[in-house]
């Protein structure tokens, strides 16, 4: 009954949006939500996936949707994983936590940054080698050895190395509701949190997080950074081509790359052994004047073979099914996922699953065909 209750009363993600916006306080909405600059790279994200159009097909008979996907040598249940996000314990009180345990019982692959509040070595024994480590990369080799090897020891099974974070982006949207990194509870804060119990007897259980996979390296205080900037930019350096390669001399296994939009890339990719591309502009959180991911897909898929993630604005099963009709082999969602944790605590987790495999399974058959792996161009209007 409970659970009938809420595919009644939370039929997408605008009703988890809705709930999430009510009990997360402002400074952490903001921090969820926003984007850079006037926020148009967003906002074109979700404008590019709304003008692609399905073909419907008729008269197939009945069809059984099968949603398992293979990726990377892995069959998933769903075509779609968990992607990172910064310091998601700021969203939810332990939420790495729960995000890698709703993984594993979901069997979807869970990404954890390495600017989380919870550590490799925290979050691996939950993950059954489904566990996913996303790299910003550490300037100091000595630094960056470890970190591998702990990734490693945790049971990290595959390495995701961000490249479109170079600097530091303005976020002005989180500047503008008083968030800081680390988070300092001004007065403003406080009073934002003491209208949301639910966030704040959490957090007062769990202690305000902080990125606790750095904590070893930290030899210095911040100085001279910007409100929105945050610790590890102490440690991290914008990756070339040599750091590439040392990379893939040095981790055994799967690697990615993540933040890629010029096709022009991806053949070098594949030449210097990765992998999967995966396809993002980082949610429009890093350039303003980014084009939709959607958009550059089609171009991406022609230009390499390798696996190719998409991400950035999806946000249900027809999402999905657009991603894989323009040559996607795997969609990855990050905020989707930390909505529906916020609107319904842990069960918001599996909630979204459902209502993933849900819509999925309603619009398969509409377009005469089994799996997303089965779609292709042809489904396109």
């Amino acid at each position: 009954m409970r659970r009938m209750s809420l595919h009644n009363q939370y039929l997408d993600l605008t009703d988890l949006r809705r709930r999430a916006h009510v009990r997360l306080p402002k400074f952490v909405w903001e921090f969820l939500d926003s984007g850079t600059g006037l926020e148009q790279t967003k906002a074109l994200n979700r404008t590019a996936l709304d003008t692609i159009k399905l073909r419907p097909s008729i008269l197939h008979g009945e069809i059984t949707p099968n949603l398992t996907t293979s990726f990377l040598g892995v069959s998933y249940d769903l075509p779609v994983g968990i992607a990172p996000v910064g310091m998601s314990g700021l969203i939810w009180p332990q939420a790495e936590h729960h995000l890698s345990v709703a993984a594993t019982a979901l069997n979807l692959p869970y990404c954890l940054s390495t600017v989380a509040s919870a550590t490799p070595e925290d979050i691996g024994k939950n993950l059954n080698g489904n566990g996913w480590f996303q790299l910003y990369p550490p300037r100091d080799p000595e630094i960056r050895k470890d970190m591998l090897q702990r990734a490693k020891d945790s049971g990290f099974s595959t390495l995701v190395l961000t490249v479109d974070v170079p600097t530091a982006s303005r976020r002005e949207r989180q500047t503008r509701s008083g968030l800081t990194q680390p988070p300092k509870l001004t007065s403003r804060l406080l009073a934002q949190i003491a209208t949301r119990p639910a966030w704040a007897l959490g957090m007062a259980r769990h202690g305000m997080p902080h990125m606790r996979t750095l904590d070893p390296y930290i030899a210095e205080a911040q100085k001279g950074m910007s409100p929105t900037a945050h610790i590890g930019y102490l440690l991290r350096t914008a990756p070339d081509w040599s750091y590439l390669k040392w990379l893939r001399d040095n981790w055994d296994g799967s690697l990615i790359v993540k933040g890629v939009l010029n096709p022009g890339d991806a053949a070098r990719l594949q030449d210097e052994g990765i992998d999967a591309l995966w396809v993002s502009n980082h949610a429009g959180r890093q350039l303003d004047a980014a084009p939709a991911t959607i958009d550059v897909l089609p171009d991406i898929r022609a230009a390499t073979s390798l696996p190719v993630i998409f991400d950035s604005g999806a946000e249900g099963g027809l999402d999905i099914l657009r991603a894989f009709a323009l040559g996607a082999d795997f969609v990855m969602m990050g905020r989707a996922w930390h909505i529906a944790l916020a609107a319904l605590g842990p069960q918001g987790i599996t909630h979204f699953a459902e209502i993933l495999a849900k819509d999925l399974s309603a619009n398969l058959p509409q377009l005469g065909i089994t799996k997303p792996s089965d779609m292709s161009r042809a489904q396109l209007v």
